[in-house]
């Protein structure tokens, strides 16, 4: 059958499901095939906290969305385009974040009386009006992928998990993507199973066959590719290019790798990944606790390694002691936090930044440490490689602050060259370097005031490690009151003294009175709001910081040539706080602790209001 082809520049869709169902698998499929086609992507996975969470209910729905376009992106998309619905649980999760003329596939052999009363449907919503406004699609995945298989050997239960693979090449059909890669996928991810790959592989078939051959798709859509710069690109996630810029800050560094982690939602899969590659020089250790993590990872870099220690907000709480140890001995020490939504266990697999207060003051004592954070998933592999800079050049604890939007989230990353990204080389201490051939432990360079970093057995380099206070110069233990004041304002210079770079603004037309500043993950989202607004005629600035400790050095005079300073934060005005204090600038503070990121159409509502009244 011939089908209309329509071109659509951009496409938002959501898969929804029981945890069990597949979606985060079918999802990443989708948006490897989109990256592999050359769209710009941008995802945002979403699933329950626990393993898993009881089927056909509300808090076991997990969904996956994908936004792909033929032009820069910058979010997952506000809302979906099409909501994938394998059950009536996943429906009513979603429906309410769907605009008006969206389209709705719904698996209907799962709209059962059982499965509509465990979510509080009364009557059957496919055909009690709730749907009208919407392009409903009515598609029996689950039988349909069971008489498909039929005459393959295996169960009938492993038969109706295949129907996520169904859907799958159902929707890959629909807008034209690529499925090369989706069979060798399916072939190495079941090559023990052999029975499970050629089932799952039919499914897939089977569903981009019904897609040609059904008559409720009249139509076919097509997304180009984007025009985005040259080079060679991959899908990657957040954690995914934390661990890379982990690898490469050991290559440039030409040091030793040494990770310490505990499990834990989040940052795990930075653990996982890193231990893919020991061939580079890492080593990854799984920690009985997350206090012992961070303390084999100080040990490493007392040792001359690189120490990085990955963790979530409730690790960094724990780790808190060794991390001002770390202050005090002035070594190199990466944590890497990726944030969730607290306090304590709160919500671990939801999004959010209410970590920065811990981040900057979180120790006890004067415990000064530098922080940064990245703006986007291929972002964090840079940020990484900053991070590793500042811990190698001033020899201090540095915190990396990244979270679960950006942890799990995917987008385009350009492969860099090798020889282009910053040569992390150090030099340790190889000789006495006091007046009478001393060795002067805290004997300090008067550019970076770093300490020297003397490898242990170093002949004639030995001397005194601990938690407490040490004397100027000789490292010797220290109770003296000038002594301990003189180190505190040492330790708090060469923090404000790192050398970061200025912070740029985004101002196309030059007479914006409005300032957007944001950090971490907020960037995307501003951005497109800020793109909105410029598109209707409104001028406004944005304006985003990936060092948060230091601040760079022109930002006070960046905030005063504004009327006002919008600050959106995923807390409740961390970084508000602190613009106000340092800069006695009165920010306008928009929060929210949803779990969830901004969307661009609130931040759009909000900034025009703040725009048409500055």
């Amino acid at each position: 059958m011939t089908k209309q082809v329509r071109q659509l520049d951009r496409v938002v869709i959501r898969f929804a499901g029981d945890s069990g169902d597949g979606m985060q698998l079918t999802g990443d499929r989708f948006t490897s095939e989109s990256a592999k086609l050359g769209n710009d992507i941008s995802t945002l996975p979403n699933f329950p906290a626990e393993i898993r969470a009881p089927a056909g209910t509300l808090p076991g729905v997990s969904s996956f969305q994908i936004h792909f376009a033929d032009f820069d992106i910058l979010t997952p998309g506000d809302s979906p385009d099409v909501l994938v619905a394998m059950n009536p649980a996943a429906l009513k999760a979603n429906l309410g974040e769907l605009p008006r003329g969206a389209t709705v596939i719904v698996n209907t052999d799962e709209f059962t009386t059982r499965n509509l009363a465990r979510v509080g449907y009364t009557s059957n919503p496919l055909d009690d009006g709730t749907l009208d406004g919407y392009v409903v699609h009515r598609v029996a995945l689950t039988s349909l992928t069971v008489k498909a298989l039929e005459g393959h050997p295996i169960s009938k239960k492993d038969a109706e998990r295949a129907k996520n693979m169904f859907a799958l090449g159902m929707l890959s059909w629909l807008y034209s993507r690529p499925h090369e890669s989706t069979i060798s996928f399916l072939e190495r991810k079941f090559a023990a199973r052999p029975e499970l790959a050629a089932a799952n592989i039919a499914a897939f078939r089977a569903g981009w066959a019904y897609g040609e051959t059904t008559e409720s798709f009249a139509v076919r859509y097509e997304v180009k590719p984007a025009h985005l710069r040259p080079g060679d690109y991959r899908n990657i996630t957040g954690n995914t290019a934390l661990a890379l810029g982990i690898v490469a800050a050991g290559v440039r560094s030409g040091l030793p790798v040494f990770l310490g982690a505990y499990p834990i939602t989040p940052a795990s899969d930075i653990l996982h990944e890193l231990s893919k590659h020991k061939r580079f020089g890492i080593t990854t250790m799984q920690a009985e606790d997350e206090i012992a993590a961070v303390g084999a990872a100080l040990g490493a870099s007392y040792g001359g390694a690189l120490g990085v220690t990955a963790t979530s907000g409730p690790g960094v709480a724990l780790k808190g002691e060794t991390i001002s140890l770390a202050v005090a001995l002035e070594l190199p020490l990466v944590v890497i936090d990726v944030q969730r939504a607290g306090p304590s266990t709160g919500m671990p697999t939801k999004t959010e930044q209410a970590d920065l207060n811990m981040a900057l003051f979180g120790r006890h004592g004067e415990a000064p440490v530098a922080v940064v954070a990245p703006r986007s998933p291929a972002d964090c592999f840079y940020t990484m490689l900053e991070a590793a800079r500042i811990a190698l050049t001033y020899r201090t604890p540095v915190l990396l602050l990244s979270d679960g939007y950006l942890a799990n989230g995917s987008e385009p990353w350009l492969l860099p060259e090798v020889d282009e990204l910053p040569d992390l080389r150090v030099e340790f201490a190889t000789e006495p370097n006091g007046p009478d051939g001393q060795f002067l432990p805290y004997l300090r360079d008067p550019q970076t005031l770093a300490r020297p970093w003397a490898i242990p057995g170093t002949p004639g380099l030995e001397h005194r490690i601990g938690g407490l206070e040490k004397a100027d110069k000789t490292g010797d233990i220290s109770y003296d009151p000038a002594n301990h004041d003189l180190m505190v304002r040492t330790r708090a210079a060469r923090i404000e003294g790192i050398d970061v770079p200025d912070v740029e603004v985004e101002d196309p037309d030059g007479n914006a009175r409005v300032l957007v500043l944001g950090w971490g993950s907020t960037y995307g989202p501003i951005g497109a709001a800020c793109r909105a607004l410029r598109q209707r005629g409104l001028s406004v600035a944005q304006a985003h910081l990936r060092h948060l400790a230091p601040l760079p050095g022109n930002l006070g005079e960046v905030l005063r040539r504004y009327d006002r300073v919008v600050i959106p934060e995923m807390n409740l005005g961390q970084l508000a706080q602190v613009i106000r204090g340092r800069f006695l600038v009165d920010v306008i503070a928009y929060n929210q602790v949803r779990g969830l990121p901004f969307t661009a159409a609130e931040l759009e509502t909000m900034l025009e209001e703040v725009v048409k009244n500055a």
